[in-house]
């Protein structure tokens, strides 16, 4: 199921939020009120939110002020906030307006048409962001997990081949060993072709070990022969 995004409604006056949340439900996303500056900065250190709608008009911590605190933010800088504001000071209070990081400076009373418009398009963008990130971090995962494998891949035949070859060299000295026992004229006939035999199967297997090694060729390595 699809995460509803988060939108902040900041107004000190109830019937203002109660026609905001009238406007935006439409929308089908999650509206969350905030009464003061203070209160939306609360909420803003817990919460993610695709856009903020916020009065300018408020005691205490005005619009302007508390705009100011969320772009200092890294968290919530990046947040588009539309300014909804009673007064219209001319196009100085606009400007002041967008110089505080507004998106959108709308003079009240609005076209509710016009505000559902203009926040549907931020929750869209809010929402592809989402998805790109999770698919960025799923992408992450399956390559990490790829490399990984693949390092284990590698990994574990190159333990495995180092072993068989020191196991190979210990043989491979023993059987030297005992053909320099051989190497005179009262030996056993038997046992000299016995350990030539030996000598023989150890060349094979230490061919076919070596041709194991990476980069030493491809394909299937020959068996050597048992007789």
């Amino acid at each position: 199921m699809v995460q509803k995004a988060k939108i902040l409604l900041v107004d000190d006056r109830p019937e203002n939020l109660l026609a905001l949340e009238a406007i935006l439900s439409a929308l089908d996303q999650t509206l969350v009120r905030a009464s003061s500056g203070e209160e939306a900065l609360k909420a803003l250190l817990t919460d993610d939110f695709a856009v903020i709608l916020l009065d300018v008009q408020m005691p205490g911590m005005d619009g302007f002020e508390t705009a100011a605190h969320i772009k200092r933010r890294e968290r919530t800088r990046d947040i588009p906030i539309i300014f909804l504001t009673a007064i219209n000071h001319g196009p100085h209070h606009t400007f002041r307006g967008y110089a505080a990081g507004a998106v959108d400076y709308i003079s009240k009373p609005f076209d509710p048409w016009v505000l559902r418009a203009k926040v549907s398009v931020f929750v869209e963008l809010y929402m592809k962001n989402c998805q790109l990130r999770e698919q960025a971090a799923l992408l992450r995962l399956q390559l990490e997990g790829g490399a990984k494998a693949a390092a284990e891949d590698t990994k574990e035949p190159a333990g495995l081949l180092a072993e068989l070859s020191a196991r190979l060299a210990a043989v491979e000295e023993q059987a030297e060993a005992l053909s320099k026992q051989l190497d005179d004229d009262s030996a056993d006939a038997a046992a000299v072709a016995t350990a030539a035999h030996l000598e023989r199967k150890l060349t094979g297997l230490r061919r076919a070990l070596d041709a194991l090694e990476p980069g030493t060729g491809s394909g299937a390595p020959s068996v050597p022969s048992q007789n």
